[in-house]
């Protein structure tokens, strides 16, 4: 069975209700769906920056609650390397773009993300984009 890495984007979108992502996660189970350190913090940033910042800090407080959250530790030494690789290349990558990338490749994931672009140039990245009807 595949697991899946859920970018920032794609969770934003599941917890707005967009895209059909509750039957996905249930499709392919949410055991095997995860989430980075780096999102969490993106979500709780939103939350903060929003109009209704006590409903959505319980909103992603709820769903923290729910999906398992990966710690971006043993991803550094690949966010390294690949950040130096590209920066040779004169391809610049969001930081936290690459450390979300960084953490789907060192856990053996597949990211899920529609934020394709940004993700394409990390080596070794598999992408798949829940919000595109096949």
């Amino acid at each position: 069975m595949n697991r899946y890495l859920l970018d920032t984007n794609i969770c934003i979108f599941y917890l707005n209700g967009k895209y059909s992502l509750d039957e996905k996660i249930e499709e392919v189970g949410l055991e095997n769906c995860f989430v980075s350190e780096i999102t969490i913090a993106e979500l709780k940033f939103g939350a903060e920056n929003s109009l209704h910042v006590e409903r959505n800090r319980k909103v992603v407080v709820n769903f923290q609650s729910k999906i398992q959250t990966i710690p971006i530790f043993n991803a550094l030494d690949f966010y390294a390397k690949e950040k130096s690789r590209l920066r040779k290349l004169g391809i610049t990558v969001d930081e936290f773009d690459l450390l979300i990338g960084a953490t789907a490749i060192t856990n053996g994931l597949i990211m899920v993300t529609n934020n394709i672009n940004h993700f394409k140039v990390i080596d070794r990245v598999e992408i798949e984009d829940w919000t595109i009807k096949v």
